[in-house]
């Protein structure tokens, strides 16, 4: 089930509320935990086991994290225990058949893969639970007692299968002491509403643009055609990801949640530095806290300190994909950021504002051709076509009949991409609560026409 589904909006969604609302107090964290369960269940009735094993592994490691909070031996202990079977449990569904494909390319082996069906969303609920244990660990939040409760936050329905990752120390006292409010809840709709025409209006149909350029035969493709098909994605990735964020935070506020924001107009960053403060925000501060932080950050001379970026990144690429062409993602960010940190950006912040911006997306663009690409061969033919290896000239009559197709819709994407939409809503419109209600029953209606009318609705980030 997804948030920009037919069968999300008009069943499940007014059913969970009206069930949340009904109930005491004292249970709608129950209401919440079962009704999860379902939404997950769902798309994956199988692995609903997975999760509520790990939940309740996860549930008895923080107790006993803070159980030994006088014997650090055993701490230590339990968290490494803690840590190593999240880390087992994800490296089984996500990497086992890439390990094995690795092995067999550099041995003389043709191990057979194993029929395995990645769990949708494990990535994202694997680390919040481990950043839980190791909080309980640092004493910086104390262990849920409740089950139900914890349950609840693992499971919570808005962000379980595709983020932003919520650290538990950031909602654990709404967990218990949340407050439900007509503000809250209008807020919670008109965010949620961004998020859908985000995903519905923009994403998926900008997407067609990327889908038609990707399967046509690369050495086909002119440069031009090569450049907008990839531009094509960046904005799909961009819309489809912050309106999945958006909308998770839209439903969080209805039930009384406040989540962190997860993207800040990463398109408008004038280095790739500024762009990962800006993009997949929740990721990028867990990799920070978890990871950066503990190698040593940069504390210990430029030598380590470009180790643990490296380090770091390799990482954030083989997170986001079991494959060789997430390890090149990874890497390739992990030597731009240190060239950056070494001496590129006193340079840059000496450039005109528009050439920062310009050298940013660029480096970002081609970074979505190692992401997007199926396997690292074909990322490198794609960027051999945007610079002419191809031989098929710069520009052709494909590339002109989509952009003249297209042309509205980038517009808008280039505009809607900018805090301009936003600060001209606020300055003009957000103060009248007839224009916003308006607002949102138009957007609903369109994105429903849409819904009802097209059968092209992926959720990228669905597949980490």
């Amino acid at each position: 089930m997804v948030f920009s589904s037919i069968l999300f909006l008009f069943y499940f969604l007014p059913a969970i509320l009206i069930l949340y609302y009904l109930s005491p107090k004292k249970h709608k964290n129950l209401v919440l935990f079962i009704g999860s369960l379902f939404f997950y269940a769902w798309g994956e009735p199988v692995y609903v086991t997975i999760l509520l094993l790990s939940t309740a592994f996860n549930y008895f490691i923080g107790l006993s994290i803070e159980n030994s909070r006088n014997n650090i031996r055993r701490r230590k202990t339990v968290l490494t225990v803690g840590v190593v079977l999240n880390l087992l449990l994800l490296v089984f569904f996500k990497y086992t058949n890439f390990l094995i494909d690795t092995v067999n390319f550099v041995l003389p082996h043709d191990i057979p893969t194993l029929k395995i069906t990645l769990p949708i969303g494990i990535s994202f609920f694997t680390f919040q639970t481990m950043s839980y244990i190791v909080d309980v660990y640092r004493k910086t939040t104390k262990a849920q007692k409740k089950y139900i409760d914890f349950a609840t936050y693992v499971t919570l329905f808005p962000q379980l299968i595709a983020g932003p990752i919520v650290r538990y120390n950031s909602i654990d006292e709404q967990l218990s002491y949340r407050r439900e409010t007509i503000e809250g809840f209008t807020s919670g709709i008109a965010t949620f509403t961004c998020g859908i025409a985000k995903k519905v209006l923009i994403a998926n149909n900008i997407g067609l643009l990327w889908e038609s350029i990707n399967s046509t035969a690369v050495g086909e493709l002119s440069v031009m055609s090569a450049w907008l098909g990839i531009i094509a994605y960046a904005f799909q990735i961009y819309f489809d990801f912050s309106g999945y964020s958006d909308m998770a935070i839209g439903l969080g506020r209805m039930f009384g949640f406040e989540f962190e924001i997860n993207f800040n107009y990463p398109y408008i960053s004038r280095s790739i530095t500024e762009f990962w403060r800006r993009w997949h925000i929740s990721l990028s501060t867990w990799f920070k806290e978890y990871v950066y932080i503990p190698l040593g950050g940069n504390r210990a001379g430029k030598k380590k300190h470009y180790l643990n970026l490296f380090i770091v990144w390799v990482l954030t690429g083989i997170w986001h994909g079991a494959g060789m062409n997430f390890v090149a993602w990874g890497i390739y960010y992990a030597v731009i950021l240190i060239v950056e940190k070494a001496f590129l950006m006193k340079y840059l912040e000496k450039m005109p504002k528009i050439f920062q911006n310009i050298y940013a997306i660029l480096l970002v663009l081609i970074g979505w051709v190692l992401f997007a690409s199926n396997d690292l061969p074909s990322a490198v033919n794609y960027i051999k076509a945007m610079f002419g290896g191809n031989g098929t000239g710069f520009f052709d009559s494909l590339f002109v009949y989509n952009l003249s197709s297209y042309k509205v819709l980038l517009l808008t994407a280039v505009f809607a991409a900018t805090p301009l939409p936003k600060e001209i809503w606020q300055k003009h419109f957000s103060h009248k609560i007839g224009y916003t209600l308006a607002a949102i029953v138009i957007v609903i209606f369109i994105c429903t026409a849409y819904l009802v009318d097209s059968s092209y609705n992926p959720f990228l980030y669905f597949r980490f």
